[in-house]
């Protein structure tokens, strides 16, 4: 495993549990942004988009893969707990411990979305804003069909291939931990609208209108559930990655949202 803080291509450092992390600007007392990506995100995938919105804001950025993704240590267990976004809200204040951040503005995208809305609901006082980005808090049908879909990607065509580019030989755990725990059985109840009204800090829900794996059902839920003041940022024509179907749109937009609060 990596050193802590070894410096790797793209400034890649390591915690020392083997937490992969990029930093990104030098503004001094300026607010951190901190990016939760998808369920096949890592922090190369991100390109360019954080250091964009970091610069459009002034605020330093901070890019991690989670445990099982990326250049981070691989996943402890091959099996996922029905609550793991719940772990990863608090596997998330503790690294901002261990990095120093007091208090953040996170960027979520799908699984990120909703790790960051459960981060804001368990540890308040740690998240000054939100953006989510395709964020799920209830399983729907649209949800399971977009996964089937993947899957059949997955075993019949280049998709694997192009994941291991990023995942290595994690790619295998990380798609199954993924497709394997949205499918079973005992997921299809999976809900964390009871979350929503312990959210008091500022909210931006970003939804693309042809997202293949959510509905204005989960926008809906959110806005209607949080404390604190929720706009969304609904884009038409397009799917669930909407930060790289139109960047400079949602940079736009979500630079605006970011300006505004602090």
């Amino acid at each position: 495993m990596p050193k802590e803080n070894q410096d790797h291509p793209n400034g890649v450092q390591f915690t020392k549990s083997g937490i992969a992390f990029r930093k990104i600007g030098d503004f001094p007392d300026a607010p951190t942004l901190i990016f939760l990506h998808d369920s096949f995100g890592c922090i190369h995938l991100w390109r360019d988009f954080p250091e964009q919105l970091g610069t459009l804001t002034q605020c330093n950025v901070l890019i991690y893969d989670r445990q099982g993704y990326g250049r981070s240590c691989p996943f402890s267990s091959p099996y996922r707990a029905k609550s793991y976004m719940e772990r990863e809200a608090d596997t998330l204040k503790e690294l901002m411990d261990y990095w120093e951040i007091p208090k953040a503005l996170l960027f979520g995208h799908s699984d990120g979305g909703s790790i960051a809305l459960l981060m804001a609901a368990k540890y308040p006082d740690r998240v000054q804003g939100i953006i989510t980005e395709g964020a799920h808090v209830f399983v729907e049908d649209i949800t399971l069909h977009g996964i089937q879909h993947a899957i059949k990607l997955y075993e019949t065509s280049n998709l694997k291939d192009r994941l291991a580019k990023y995942h290595g030989d994690k790619t295998e755990a990380m798609f199954w931990a993924w497709a394997a725990t949205w499918t079973r059985d005992g997921f299809t109840d999976w809900n964390i609208e009871a979350y929503l009204p312990r959210i008091f800090c500022p909210v931006f829900v970003i939804q693309g209108m042809e997202d293949e794996y959510g509905s204005l059902e989960q926008v809906d839920s959110i806005l209607d559930q949080v404390q604190g003041p929720a706009v969304s940022f609904l884009v038409q024509g397009i799917g669930h990655t909407p930060h790289k179907e139109v960047p400079d749109r949602v940079l736009e937009r979500t630079s605006l949202f970011i300006n505004e609060i602090l």
